[in-house]
């Protein structure tokens, strides 16, 4: 019998695929906001418009520096997964959505979370629930 993915399951899974689009050298993020079971927008973490990216440059600046994950976010030019999505997406249709977040690193599912100005975004954006990926066996 076939088995089919519940519908988290398989917004997650798409923001996985988005997440493959990620030029980000150190992790991958895939962000899909749903309203009414529908794609509203898609985004994924990279250099913002006009800028080099990482995966281009073949160097992550903050890695080259050893900085730890979540800090010194100003030296980075990348743009959020959520940010991206947000940023993409019209106002009204971002109400009372759903925002699917998936994330990678070195290829190996992360457990996936806003970090606090992304938190604020979607909340800004009046985004009604947050359905985060987590690593397998957590």
């Amino acid at each position: 019998m076939m088995t089919r993915p519940d519908v988290d399951q398989y917004f997650l899974n798409i923001a996985a695929a988005v997440a493959a689009r990620s030029t980000c050298l150190r992790r991958q993020y895939g962000a899909v906001i749903v309203k009414d079971g529908v794609i509203v927008s898609t985004g994924y973490n990279g250099a913002c418009r006009g800028e080099a990216n990482c995966c281009d440059k073949g160097e992550c600046v903050r890695a080259a520096q050893k900085i730890p994950h979540g800090e010194r976010y100003e030296l980075c030019k990348a743009v959020h997964a959520e940010a991206n999505a947000i940023i993409n997406a019209n106002r009204a249709d971002m109400i009372g959505a759903t925002l699917y977040l998936a994330g990678f690193e070195a290829g190996e599912p992360i457990t996936a979370k806003p970090c606090a100005m992304c938190h604020r975004m979607i909340q800004n954006a009046q985004i009604g629930r947050v359905v985060m990926a987590e690593k397998e066996g957590k």
